[in-house]
């Protein structure tokens, strides 16, 4: 829980704040970039939210990986818990609760008539699992590298889920059910295709899902600042040089939207998207 004795200087005055405990993984500002904004190592409270607001505030407050926000109102938190898995498209949801094991990294779900599927992993935390559940639970949890497994073990043993990885990513699931070899692509059922994107980590996967969502895990980011597909060296843990010719291939495949494991996903048209990863890819090469 949050500690208003602990709240970082940068916070607008009132009921909402961040303290100091935030890790500035950007959960917040993806939620709700109207309320909270990024100063050097922090995120804080730009503009105490509107009436109209409140509520996107208070997912963000349940989203946070270390519980950094806090609210001094009277608001119905345990309402907006049943907000998530939040749609971005059906049948596609964001499921919020990040975890820290992940630092903060973004997870989804799939609604899907031959099983459900969670792509990277949330929290392991009692409103989200009852909400799952009710929503016919998870058959597949598909994840993309080691960095974002967080409670990917619980899930799969509370709802009998295979966890699906590749092999050089297998130490940070050693009992995964499914084992991905090789350099794929992999079609894990109709309309799921892991594609192999090397350069983070060694073994990194994406997941497109029916050539139209693009589950990108540590792979690619969106600069909301700048409003382009983005990726970055810095963050490279594996081969800048594999990372950069993963990039490339990408513009083999159809799609209109990327969810990425950190900042917020974006919807373009499909030949946009295609030019957007061609224009990253020249610049990733060039850098």
């Amino acid at each position: 829980m949050a500690n208003p004795k602990k709240r970082v200087p940068e916070n607008a005055p009132g009921d909402f704040f961040v303290d100091s405990t935030c890790i500035n993984c950007d959960t917040c500002r993806q939620i709700a970039p109207q309320v909270f904004c990024e100063a050097e190592s922090t995120s804080f409270v730009k503009a105490q939210p509107s009436a109209a607001d409140r509520r996107v505030a208070l997912r963000a407050l349940l989203s946070c990986p270390t519980g950094s926000i806090g609210d001094l109102g009277d608001d119905d938190v345990k309402a907006v818990m049943l907000d998530f898995p939040l749609a971005v498209e059906e049948p596609v949801y964001y499921c919020g609760y990040n975890s820290p094991k992940s630092y903060g990294g973004n997870s989804y779900f799939v609604r899907h008539p031959d099983g459900n599927w969670l792509i990277d992993s949330p929290k392991f935390i009692a409103p989200l699992v009852k909400r799952l559940e009710e929503l016919g639970g998870v058959a597949h949890v598909f994840l993309t590298h080691r960095d974002d497994v967080a409670d990917a073990d619980r899930f799969a043993d509370h709802f009998h889920a295979r966890r699906i990885i590749h092999r050089k990513e297998l130490t940070s699931q050693p009992n995964a059910e499914v084992v991905l070899d090789g350099d794929g692509p992999w079609e894990l059922a109709p309309g799921f295709l892991a594609i192999s994107t090397p350069g983070h980590t060694q073994g990194h996967c994406v997941l497109l899902f029916r050539d139209r969502f693009l589950f990108a895990g540590d792979h690619l980011d969106w600069d909301r600042d700048e409003r382009h597909l983005a990726a970055m060296e810095r963050y490279c843990w594996h081969s800048w040089p594999e990372q950069v010719e993963s990039v490339s291939r990408l513009a083999d495949y159809r799609f209109e939207w990327v969810l990425p494991g950190h900042s917020q996903t974006v919807h373009l048209p499909e030949a946009e998207m295609r030019d957007q990863i061609r224009r990253l890819t020249k610049k990733m090469r060039a850098s």
